[in-house]
């Protein structure tokens, strides 16, 4: 049986939209409309956030909040190092995804001999850096801050000193090495890149299992492929951002991408994934119900959240 410990991360600095702070308290109400007991079986730890400093104004154009976002992941870090280091299961419920580098740095610092690999289930890459995103919005930056990686091959900016410093800092979490490696992460649904990040796909030859290909292969091959590509992983982590859905079902989101995932392959994606004894924690990240109506997203990502969860309980 899997020591269970949901996480709870509020933060928004990271998103180019207000409101994925409140995403956990939306899964929340969803739980109640839907009569499910889920919230009552775990406690929660509450992460720390640092959503102050959009009320102090942005000096990193490039990389928006840093100082803050440095804060955050730092916060999750500790959180997760601490309970890994004490065999827990973290469920983390997280607002903008920048977050999921705290997550990953927790889970190495925990563990630092054992290779991790990393099931990124999402509409976008997340490989950009300060020297390479068009929007400086720092949820699109988790897996270059976790690699290690400026790509300044693709560079388009130059961030200020300060910011640099900050970058240096956040890829430093944990100790001065890459958290991961580039091989070792498998992509879902990824479908909206930039040339920068594309660059860093095909440089480093990362597996990208595109929704067509899910459906053609259909999603208990399709889970198989995933996990024997990570085969020489030790621990594998998950993490799944709404914005994978199709736009039909995902508008209470802050980037939404159409052709993407139904609410049942969804469910069974994840269903499949978690059972690997591999597997050492799962995300869902960057609901958003200021963007939607009547909690519908938060609704069908409270379905793939209970699914998920029942789906590792009874594995194990």
């Amino acid at each position: 049986m899997r020591d269970i410990k949901l996480v709870e991360v509020r933060s928004e600095l990271a998103a180019g939209t207000r409101g994925a702070s409140m995403g956990i308290d939306a899964l929340k109400v969803a739980s109640l409309d839907k009569k499910s007991d889920f919230f009552t079986k775990f406690d929660p730890v509450n992460v720390k956030d640092a959503n102050d400093y959009l009320w102090r104004g942005n000096e990193h154009p490039y990389a928006k909040y840093i100082d803050g976002v440095y804060e955050v992941i730092h916060n999750v870090y500790t959180t997760i190092r601490d309970l890994r280091e004490k065999r827990k299961f973290p469920i983390v419920l997280a607002g903008d995804h920048s977050t999921a580098a705290g997550t990953i740095m927790g889970i190495k610092a925990a563990h630092p001999e054992r290779k991790l690999g990393v099931i990124w289930i999402d509409a976008h890459a997340d490989l950009h850096s300060p020297f390479t995103s068009p929007s400086g919005n720092m949820h699109g930056m988790p897996l270059a801050m976790c690699l290690g990686i400026d790509n300044l091959e693709q560079k388009l900016n130059d961030p200020l000193p300060g910011t640099v410093a900050y970058w240096d800092k956040l890829k430093n979490i944990g100790g001065e090495k890459p958290k991961i490696s580039a091989e070792d992460i498998v992509f879902i649904g990824v479908r909206d890149t930039e040339y920068p990040e594309n660059y860093l796909i095909e440089k480093y030859g990362i597996t990208n299992i595109s929704v067509a290909e899910l459906r053609t292969s259909g999603i208990p091959a399709a889970a198989s492929k995933v996990l024997d590509r990570l085969k020489a992983c030790d621990q594998i982590y998950i993490s799944f951002d709404v914005d994978s859905l199709d736009t039909s079902i995902s508008k209470g989101t802050g980037t939404p991408v159409p052709d993407g995932l139904t609410l049942s392959e969804a469910v069974q994606l994840n269903e499949a994934l978690i059972k690997d004894k591999r597997v050492c924690a799962w995300e869902i990240v960057e609901v958003n119900p200021t963007l939607d109506t009547e909690n519908a997203m938060a609704e069908n990502a409270f379905e793939i959240l209970e699914s998920t969860t029942r789906s590792l309980v009874q594995n194990f």
